[in-house]
């Protein structure tokens, strides 16, 4: 396995949550149904995810947010899902693994996505 790509983000939360809140369709363009369930801090994190993939796919235009989704196994362990936009982009650059990293703590989300062939 070799390193693709990397991609890291930071969200402010609350800075996040007034986007949020100033703009009520942000939550359905950025988030899946299943994601936009989650509290704001976990909204962030995975905005921040998504953020870092985008990164770590070279940031080429035409990715639709929905594309790519953030989830968590029942470890608790965050994986992303990709399809559409997203899934062709990996595909095209030869991704077969996904690492995926989220924290969120003292007012920030943080992402960290790493490809691997």
């Amino acid at each position: 396995m070799a390193v693709i790509g990397v991609g890291i983000d930071v969200c402010d939360l609350e800075r996040f949550a007034e986007s949020l809140a100033r703009t009520p369709g942000l939550l359905d363009r950025l988030f899946t149904p299943a994601e936009a369930t989650r509290p704001p801090a976990s909204l962030a994190a995975r905005f921040a995810a998504k953020e870092a993939l985008a990164k770590a796919l070279g940031a080429p235009g035409g990715l639709a947010w929905q594309d790519a989704e953030v989830f968590s196994e029942a470890s608790g362990q965050p994986r992303l899902e990709l399809r559409g936009t997203v899934r062709a982009r990996a595909d095209e650059l030869g991704v077969a693994h996904v690492h995926l990293s989220l924290s969120h703590d003292a007012g920030i989300a943080s992402a960290m996505v790493v490809l691997e062939s």
